[in-house]
C-alpha cells in the first residue's frame, strides 16, 4: 500500500495542513509546510495547492434497489410519496437481479467519485421474491473495494398490511441484511404502526442488528411514531443503534408536542436523518397556499444534542427523478429550504455531511486526526463555503490509503470581443 503525502490542504475550519498516510492510517498531521514530500522517495505526493480537504463522505439513506428507474414504467406526475410507492409497486414486479446490481453499481461508482466511502441502502422486503434485497447483498461484497455497503431490510408497504410481510422481513434478516427497517406510518392503523415499531426493535435485539425506520414521513401532525421509537430505545437501552429517518411530521407538530419528542430523542440517543431532495418535493403536495416545507426541525434537534445526518434518499427513482449521487447536492437543497443559508451554517452543514453521517455507521477512527483512517476527499475549491456553493469536483478520493477516484475539473471559457477580434478568456468559478 503506497504512502501518501498531501501538502498545503485547507480544512473545514480554515486551517492549512500537511498530512501523511501510511499503511492505511494518518501517520502525521502538521501545519502546512512542515512535511517534506521528498523525504520519502517511495511516497506519492499530492499538492492540494490550498484546496479544501475533508474526511470521507457517507450516504446514510438511499434506495439502491430502485435507483435509476425514473420513468419506469411511468413518471410520478403528482410528485407525491403515494404515487411514488404506486409506481414502484408496478416496477418491482419485473425486478431481475442483474438489472438491480447493474443500476446499483453505477450509483455506487457515482457515490465513490463524489467522495463517499460508506453507504446505507434500504431494500424493499415486500417484493415477494426478495430479488432486490438478495442482489444488493451480493453487490455488498462486489463493491467492497470502493465502499462499505449496509443493506436495510425495509418493508416498503408495511409489515402488517399483508400476512406475508413479516415472514419476508425475517427471511431478509436471515439472508444477512445488516439493519432492521420499517415504515410505521404506512401501516393501516395507529395500533399496527406501534406494533411495527415494537417488532422492529424485537428483531434488532434478537439478531443483534441496528434499526433504521422510515418514520413519520408525512405532513400529518397526527402521525406520531417517532415518540414510540424513542421511548422503545430508552426502555431497551439501544438508542445508539437506532436511526429515525425523515421525521418530517415534526415540521407540522404543535410546538409543545415537538419539544416533547425532541427531548425524548435527545434522551434516547437515537440519530435522525433528514433527506432534503425527496422531502423538498414530496412534502406539502396536498397543501394549498401557504405550502409547508417538509423537513424535520433540524435546528431544534441539534440544539438539544441530537445527531442529525443528511441523506440523498433517492437517485433517479419514482420518488425523486433527479440527482447524481452527490451529498453536496443534498446539502445545497437543504440550505435553501431549511433557511440554512447564513455564513455560520456552512460548518453546521459540513458537520452533518461528515461527522454526523459517519456516526450513523458507528465509524471508528474517523476524521483528519493522528492515527485516524487514511481516508479523505480533496475538492476543487479553496474552502468549505465555495466547495458547497459550486458543489466542487472531488479531485482526489482516498479510502484507507488507496486512491479510489479522481476528477479532472472541466475548464470553461467565454469568448470576448477585443478590438474586433474574438479572444478566449478562461473562467474560474471560485470567488
Amino acid at each position: 500500500m503506497p504512502t501518501w503525502v498531501i501538502t498545503d490542504a485547507t480544512t473545514i475550519d480554515g486551517s492549512s495542513i500537511d498530512l501523511e498516510i501510511d499503511d492505511g492510517r494518518i501517520s502525521r498531521l502538521e501545519p502546512a509546510g512542515s512535511i517534506d514530500p521528498a523525504a520519502n522517495s517511495d511516497s506519492t505526493h499530492y499538492d492540494a495547492d490550498g484546496r479544501l480537504v475533508t474526511p470521507p463522505l457517507s450516504e446514510p439513506h438511499v434506495h439502491l434497489d430502485a435507483t435509476l428507474t425514473a420513468g419506469e414504467p411511468t413518471w410520478n406526475e403528482s410528485g407525491t410519496l403515494a404515487e411514488g410507492i404506486s409506481v414502484w409497486a408496478d416496477r418491482k414486479r419485473s425486478l431481475e437481479a442483474d438489472d438491480v446490481k447493474d443500476r446499483a453499481e453505477r450509483a455506487v461508482e457515482w457515490y465513490a467519485a463524489n467522495g463517499v466511502t460508506r453507504i446505507r441502502t434500504h431494500a424493499d422486503t415486500t417484493e415477494e421474491t426478495l430479488t432486490g434485497l438478495q442482489a444488493l447483498l451480493e453487490l455488498r461484497e462486489e463493491v467492497a473495494d470502493l465502499v462499505d455497503l449496509e443493506v436495510v431490510a425495509f418493508p416498503q408497504d408495511g409489515i402488517f398490511t399483508d400476512e406475508s410481510h413479516e415472514d419476508l422481513l425475517r427471511e431478509a434478516l436471515e439472508l444477512g441484511a445488516d439493519v432492521v427497517g420499517g415504515i410505521p406510518h404506512n401501516e393501516h392503523t395507529r395500533e399496527d404502526g406501534v406494533a411495527s415499531v415494537e417488532l422492529a426493535m424485537d428483531l434488532a435485539e434478537h439478531y443483534g442488528r441496528p434499526v433504521d425506520l422510515h418514520i413519520d414521513e408525512t405532513d400529518d401532525p397526527g402521525s406520531r411514531f417517532t415518540e414510540v421509537l424513542a421511548s422503545e430505545a430508552i426502555k431497551r437501552a439501544i438508542g445508539d443503534r437506532v436511526t429515525a429517518s425523515h421525521t418530517t411530521a415534526m415540521h407540522s407538530y404543535p410546538n409543545s408536542y415537538a419539544a416533547k419528542v425532541t427531548s425524548l430523542l435527545a434522551d434516547s440517543g437515537v440519530d435522525v436523518i433528514t433527506n432534503p431532495p425527496d422531502n423538498a418535493v414530496l412534502q406539502g403536495r396536498y397543501d394549498d397556499y401557504p405550502r409547508r416545507r417538509g423537513h424535520t426541525r433540524i435546528d431544534e434537534l441539534q440544539a438539544a444534542g441530537v445527531t442529525v445526518g443528511l441523506g440523498h434518499d433517492s437517485v433517479m427513482d419514482p420518488w425523486y427523478h433527479y440527482g447524481c449521487a452527490d451529498p453536496l447536492d443534498a446539502a445545497f437543497v437543504l440550505l435553501h429550504y431549511a433557511h440554512m443559508s447564513g455564513r455560520g451554517d456552512v460548518e453546521v452543514l459540513w458537520e452533518m455531511l461528515t461527522t454526523a453521517n459517519a456516526s450513523v455507521f458507528d465509524a471508528s477512527e474517523y476524521g483528519l486526526v493522528d492515527g485516524g483512517e487514511g481516508s479523505l476527499v480533496v475538492y476543487d475549491a479553496p474552502d468549505a463555503f465555495n466547495a458547497l456553493r459550486t458543489r466542487a469536483p472531488r479531485t482526489l478520493v482516498l479510502r484507507e490509503g488507496r486512491e479510489i477516484a479522481r476528477t479532472e475539473p472541466a475548464s470553461a471559457q467565454v469568448v470576448r470581443e477585443d478590438d474586433g477580434e474574438s479572444v478566449d478568456k478562461p473562467i474560474d468559478f471560485q470567488r
